[in-house]
């Protein structure tokens, strides 16, 4: 079964409460949340003060993506801040093994996030350690933007993968995720959908979330 994770990087933050009580009720469970640093990603957005704001305001799982240039300063930090997810990406951890598991002592889940350029090799020796790996579907930094075509089967050879290895670890995807891909996306391997335009934009985030899991139902 897959889960929806609406990114309130495309939320209305004036109305941020009522963002994340209308996605809860359209039937979603995790909330992403982008941290960008300005360096790592041509982008600035929101740190632990707001991480710790959202913990206070809901009891959905907070999936905190790290898109920054040192994220073994800090990774421990946002758990201890109400994160249950953090993922650090694979381009810029020198250390990942020490940073996941960094992660996992401190209680949440540990994710590694790759870029679409990125080879999925990479990830070989640090996925033990890992309990999901977060797949871009567009270069990171900004929200809006269309899903790469290519990175389908990035998924799927991504899911094989995993599988070969015998490891449990679950498979994010974020991009341009929405109703027109959202069933081939499913159907490729991944179990947690990041949505943000496709939620927020409409007016009625409710509706939207739970018309992505209509969407997204694969019929065997």
């Amino acid at each position: 079964m897959f889960e929806i994770a609406p990114s309130i990087l495309s939320a209305d933050f004036t109305r941020l409460a009522e963002a994340i009580d209308a996605v809860k009720r359209g039937g979603a469970r995790v909330l992403h949340v982008d941290v960008m640093d300005g360096h790592f990603v041509p982008n600035i957005t929101i740190g632990l003060p707001v991480v710790r704001s959202l913990r206070k305001a809901t009891d959905m799982t907070i999936d905190t993506h790290l898109m920054i240039s040192e994220p073994g300063r800090y990774a421990t930090e946002f758990v201890r801040a109400g994160a249950d997810m953090v993922s650090v990406h694979v381009e810029v951890d020198h250390h990942l093994q020490r940073t996941l598991t960094a992660i996992r002592d401190e209680g949440a889940k540990a994710g590694i996030a790759i870029n679409p350029a990125t080879p999925i090799e990479t990830l070989a020796e640090a996925l033990p350690y890992a309990d999901f790996v977060l797949l871009m579907s567009v270069n990171p930094g900004f929200g809006g933007q269309k899903f790469i075509p290519t990175m389908l089967d990035k998924l799927r050879r991504l899911r094989r993968m995993i599988d070969d290895m015998g490891l449990p670890v679950r498979i994010e995807i974020d991009g341009g995720i929405g109703k027109n891909n959202i069933s081939d996306v499913v159907d490729a391997g991944a179990e947690i959908l990041v949505a943000g335009s496709a939620v927020f934009d409409g007016g009625d985030p409710a509706a939207a979330v739970a018309e992505l899991i209509e969407s997204g139902t694969v019929w065997v």
